[in-house]
């Protein structure tokens, strides 16, 4: 599971990265249904993308909460047919070092992102699915008692059965609901995540 440990830090310091930070990193669509985010990469800055409390080697470092969030941004606007590039610059050749350990830790974070939103989406077609039937099974079963507990004579029987069918109802929108418009999000999601862990890497 990702975790990010965050470090209180005075405004005049987060201004001053923040600063920093957007003269590296920009965002350009190019073409419709194109998303490229820009990355320049050097020895100055290359430590802004990684969460500072991590000690860990390059490899395996986290990615800064910052730097998630404007990724995050960056792709608001993703649809499920986009294509999302990412173009590094690199001011000169020896730069490039920086690079690679920069794009495996963004593809190796959104990999392990888009596992968890396979995991939670598979969650919710069991919940969505298991509710489903169990309120059909409800449905059924009590549209099946009352017709033998009561015959058609009996006073209480139109009330009762109009009744059950605003019961059914109710009992029905929920799964069916989750299933008509959170089903698609999920994909959606899953899909973005999808491009994000193996966007092509272009070197400008």
């Amino acid at each position: 599971m990702l975790q990010t440990i965050y470090q209180p830090r005075n405004f005049l310091s987060s201004w001053i990265n923040a600063k920093a930070f957007k003269k590296t990193a920009s965002v350009s669509k190019a073409l419709p249904g194109t998303i490229n985010i820009f990355l320049t990469v050097d020895p100055l800055t290359i430590d802004q993308h990684f969460n500072p409390n991590d000690p860990s080697p390059i490899y395996k470092r986290q990615l800064s909460h910052q730097f998630e969030q404007y990724i995050m941004a960056s792709i608001a606007t993703a649809k499920r047919y986009s294509v999302i590039n990412y173009k590094i610059t690199c001011k000169n050749e020896s730069d490039r070092q920086y690079a690679d350990p920069l794009i495996y830790t963004i593809k190796r974070h959104f990999l392990a992102k888009k596992a968890l939103k396979i995991t939670e989406f598979e969650k919710f077609k069991r919940r969505s699915y298991t509710l489903l039937f169990l309120s059909l099974a409800v449905v059924m079963i009590c549209r099946g008692v009352v017709p033998l507990v009561l015959d058609e004579t009996h006073h209480l029987q139109g009330g009762l059965t109009n009744s059950l069918d605003i019961f059914s109802w109710v009992l029905l929108w929920r799964p069916i609901d989750s299933l008509l418009f959170e089903y698609n999000p999920y994909l959606k999601n899953i899909c973005i995540l999808d491009k994000l862990a193996n966007g092509e890497v272009i070197f400008n």
